[in-house]
């Protein structure tokens, strides 16, 4: 038996009404709980001494949640977000660190927007596509999948592009185009901070994932496939997991290079849920954790779902085998979520609460 041990319970700082569901970031050895409001973005310190509700920082939001994503520095000195037609790191203070403006992500739209404000009340804006940012490791480097041209680039390119910034000031160190037509994206990290993951949603066109490089001169972008979702890395950085979007496998790659290396199909592996009729479609979630260098904590808890009770597994990626059942103290929802020193995160179903694990010996 494979037994969850309970590290910690912490309180959402927002309501559900006006906020996104709570999420952990990761840095070795620090890890923030950070939750995006309607009007700013909450950082909890996890790690530090006095962790919890005492050690928050917020940051006022340039603009709504729903137009962008955004991070968290290490430090929680700044947040930088991602918006419809800028790059923008933000202190807690509500002062601008630095801007990056783009192209906009609304594709039926020419224009270099200077605010949002010029397009606050637009419905078209509302439903633009998206890119994503990360901060590396060391959080020294931004990553940012944005549209072009950039606002002094002196031909107007529209291109998406992958950039490499400096986090300090936020100067384009290189950059690659990505190919893509996304309607969203979002980031992987790894821990050495000069590489990053980059999985691309086109909606119907498919979903290519790719692999950046950053040598300290130039950005090197490799495509890892053309239909893959990214999921998580291992602790020493040397192997990545996936799933394609059909998430019938969870696909064990070699960093270097991007090759498959083993499989596990979610069909045969895993046991149809109590409640089904054993007939059902079964599939991994879209979300995985590593505890250690070699074991997954892996979820069907979306094919899981209209059964009312969820199930993560124990997976072994030396040999792709499923090791077991994780059992729980209380039920739990949700696919398990990375979170970094061989834990994981759930949410509860209501979002007003995350939980942090960890492995057990069930003795």
């Amino acid at each position: 038996m494979t037994v969850a041990r309970l590290v910690s319970t912490v309180a959402a700082p927002l309501g559900r009404a006006s906020a996104d569901v709570p999420q952990v970031l990761y840095r070795p050895g620090r890890r923030v709980l950070v939750q995006r409001g309607d009007t700013e973005l909450v950082a909890l310190d996890l790690d530090g001494p006095g962790a919890g509700q005492a050690t928050e920082v917020r940051f006022p939001a340039p603009w709504p949640r729903g137009f962008g994503t955004v991070t968290v520095s290490p430090d929680r000195d700044v947040a930088v977000f991602a918006g419809v037609h800028a790059v923008r790191s933000v202190e807690a203070s509500g002062a601008t660190r630095w801007e990056v403006r783009h192209g906009c992500w609304d594709g039926s739209c020419p224009l270099m927007h200077t605010s949002f404000a010029e397009y606050a009340d637009d419905r078209d804006h509302f439903y633009a596509d998206m890119g994503s940012i990360a901060l590396s490791a060391d959080g020294k480097l931004v990553w940012a999948h944005v549209r072009g041209p950039l606002s002094d680039d002196e031909a107007a390119d529209y291109e998406e592009l992958w950039l490499v910034l400096d986090a300090a000031d936020g100067r384009v160190l290189d950059r690659v185009d990505t190919g893509t037509v996304a309607s969203g994206s979002f980031h992987t990290s790894h821990p050495d901070p000069a590489q990053m993951g980059l999985s691309i949603g086109e909606g119907e066109e498919g979903s290519p994932s790719l692999w950046g490089r950053w040598d300290g001169q130039r950005l090197t972008a490799e495509q890892i496939d053309i239909e893959t979702i990214l999921l998580t890395v291992n602790p020493s950085g040397r192997n990545l997991l996936s799933v394609p979007l059909d998430q019938a496998s969870l696909d064990l790659h070699q960093v270097e290079g991007g090759a498959v290396l083993r499989t596990l199909d979610a069909q045969g592996t895993v046991p149809p849920h109590p409640r089904s009729t054993g007939e059902d479609r079964l599939y991994w979630d879209f979300e995985a954790a590593f505890t250690d260098e070699d074991t997954v904590v892996a979820g069907s808890a979306a094919c899981d779902g209209e059964y009312g009770t969820v199930r993560h597994w124990l997976v072994d990626v030396r040999g792709m085998s499923l090791l077991g059942e994780i059992t729980y103290p209380f039920p739990v929802s949700g696919p398990p979520r990375s979170a970094g020193d061989g834990t994981w995160y759930t949410v509860s179903e209501d979002g007003t609460s995350l939980h942090l694990w960890s492995l057990r010996d069930a003795g």
